[in-house]
């Protein structure tokens, strides 16, 4: 059996049907075509398939696509509706990533930190990013980055 749902896409609404079991993560991949949220633990262990379900991050692995009907869905894809977000510009001059694929998770769960906190303390970034596993890169790039991120995007430097 199939739901009718109605949801925002990184800014634009969708109308589409889906399974009652379906995730959030297999709605955006299979039939959204949004591959930024990756399938990694497929249980909300690892962050990788981060996104903002109503400007807040969520596991979409544990979502049900159902659950999303009326509401707004940010990836990646979204904050790059208008060029490279900052977050991912000072990732990238920092060389904060390795393989990249934990990168979007981690991006998206910055993104909402400092959306809600633009002058967050080292102790911050570590907390928004805990659900976020990294095998790469042993996070200290990331959070100087974020934190980097943080400055500019106040107009610090």
């Amino acid at each position: 059996m199939k739901n009718k749902i109605t949801f925002t896409l990184n800014g634009e609404q969708h109308s589409v049907e889906v399974r009652a079991n379906q995730t959030l993560l297999d709605l955006l991949r299979d039939q959204m075509g949004i591959k930024s949220p990756k399938k990694g633990c497929d249980r909300g262990d690892c962050g990788s398939c981060t996104v903002m379900l109503n400007g807040r991050s969520v596991r979409s692995c544990l979502i049900l696509a159902p659950e999303v009907d009326g509401c707004s869905v940010t990836t990646l894809e979204g904050l790059m509706k208008d060029g490279i977000h900052i977050v991912q510009q000072v990732f990238h001059e920092k060389n904060a990533f390795q393989c990249g694929f934990c990168a979007p998770g981690i991006i998206i769960s910055v993104v909402e930190l400092l959306n809600r906190n633009p002058n967050p303390s080292r102790h911050d970034v570590q907390e928004a990013i805990a659900g976020n596993l990294c095998r790469c890169t042993g996070y200290e790039s990331i959070i100087d980055g974020v934190l980097e991120a943080a400055e500019r995007m106040r107009g610090v430097q």
